[in-house]
């Protein structure tokens, strides 16, 4: 666990700590100066009020009838374009899909590790348009970020660039003969085919770059500056110039406690943080850089698929594993995704349908009804029953906007026979923070803050 920093504790006025914001041109954005503490811009707050998000894995090799391989599909090409069928292809049913399990946003892979891309492209001739398929017309970008938009869901694009079997790319270095200039060709490639997926598709909430950007000072495109100017209220991730999120450092859909979103550096692929602050971030971090929690749903009984195969189906994570992957991130100021993998047909297979929708329903009916709540602002906040109630949980979820005030605090129940009795402690809280404890009665339940940059501003406090 992280502990406090006491020279950090003691620079803190008793009048409150100043939080300050500004960003280059870049949508880099400036660490907080000496007395401040880090603060989130507005794209980052829409990243945490989502709380639950979707990524949809398709590629050629989803056709293929064979076991994805990773290793060979970054080096073996697959050549034939054709085998993209998706007959029943219904991007509508795969957003459905996630917003049933809660997604407020979905994210689709517009080229991966192949190098093919699922769109009517002009910069990339390895793409619908080389396909038969809906006689080379065809675009899932488009009928993805339509349906979206018709269901109330956010849409980002996700673009593969660091591998590209296709053009004998490996970890962004062009392999084989001629490598130098086709490196050069293949920077600009990638700027022309960000540009392009920047302006085709409306304003995205996301533009996610598969394995980061690399650095345009080695071997990566200078992607950035394309992104900040033709989607400014966009979520990048990533380079080592920015971040706008950081991997939790697994994909098991959870992230350690304590999670702070204010980091060291503004990019969390930057060398100069460890280990330890890409886990759980840094109190006393200048950058606002939240964390992502991700998994595929397929990921049960030894596997762990972000593209469909066959023979799967039993690879879904069962429900009460979900509910405690959303206790683990959304519980923990992190924000969860799913990997989904719509099959062939171009459908989201029936079970997996069935347990996003469960799970949704599950998260609804534990978290959605709390037994009472408050909100306020200081060191102290009560919830008082007119009669004795069991509690085992409680939601503590503090104004952001103005950074983590909140360094710890304990929870407290008036048992019923007056007395109060600590149930449970922490220190991070950010957007959301679920507490679980052993069951209960209490007259009333009470959060105090006992350490805090500045005043405290509690904005739901729920009893459970």
């Amino acid at each position: 666990m992280n502990k406090f920093p006491i020279f950090l504790a003691l620079s803190f006025a008793l009048a409150g700590v100043p939080a300050a914001f500004s960003q280059d041109a870049q949508g880099i954005i400036a660490p907080a100066k000496a007395g401040e503490i880090a603060v989130p811009a507005k794209r980052q707050l829409k990243w945490h009020e989502a709380e639950i998000g979707a990524v949809f894995h398709y590629d050629l090799h989803v056709f293929d009838g064979k076991r994805y391989s990773q290793t060979a599909n970054r080096v073996s090409p697959i050549t034939d374009p054709n085998i993209f069928n998706p007959k029943k292809l219904d991007c509508e049913q795969w957003v459905l899909a996630a917003k049933a399990a809660g997604a407020k946003f979905a994210v689709i892979t517009a080229t991966h590790e192949t190098g093919f891309a699922i769109y009517q492209s002009d910069v990339n001739p390895f793409c619908l348009k080389a396909a038969k398929w809906r006689g080379g017309k065809g675009d899932v970008i488009r009928e993805f970020v339509d349906a979206c938009r018709k269901h109330g869901i956010a849409p980002g694009i996700y673009i593969g660039i660091r591998w590209n079997s296709h053009l004998n790319i490996f970890d962004f270095k062009a392999r084989g003969n001629d490598a130098e200039k086709r490196q050069a060709d293949y920077r600009k490639f990638c700027e022309d085919m960000t540009r392009e997926l920047c302006t085709k598709y409306g304003e995205l909430f996301m533009i996610w770059y598969d394995g980061g950007a690399s650095d345009p000072k080695t071997d990566g495109p200078n992607v950035l500056p394309i992104v900040a100017k033709l989607q400014p209220n966009c979520l990048f991730y990533h380079n080592a110039q920015r971040a706008d999120f950081r991997w939790g450092m697994s994909e098991t859909g959870t992230v350690p406690y304590p999670n702070w979103s204010s980091y060291p550096v503004p990019a969390s692929s930057s060398p100069k943080r460890t280990k330890e602050q890409a886990n759980h971030g840094d109190p006393g971090g200048k950058f606002w850089v939240p964390a992502m929690a991700d998994t595929p749903l397929r990921g049960a009984n030894g596997r762990h698929e972000w593209f469909w195969e066959p023979g799967d189906e039993n690879a879904v994570y069962p429900l009460a594993a979900l509910l405690e992957m959303y206790e683990k991130s959304v519980g923990r100021n992190a924000t969860l995704i799913l990997g989904l993998t719509p099959d062939p047909d171009g459908l989201m297979p029936a079970g997996d349908v069935a347990r996003l929708k469960e799970f949704g329903a599950a998260v609804k009916a534990r978290w959605g009804n709390p037994k009472k709540s408050a909100s306020g602002d200081g060191d102290e906040l009560t919830i008082r029953f007119a009669r004795p109630e069991k509690l085992s949980a409680a939601i503590i979820q503090e104004e952001i906007s103005g950074g983590h005030k909140i360094r710890e605090y304990v929870l407290e129940v008036q048992t019923t026979n007056s007395e109060w009795e600590q149930v449970a402690a922490g220190t991070s809280v950010g957007h959301k923070r679920i507490e679980k404890f052993p069951q209960i009665e209490a007259l009333a339940l009470r959060i105090r803050v006992t350490k805090s940059a500045g005043t405290p501003e509690i904005i739901n406090f729920a009893a459970y």
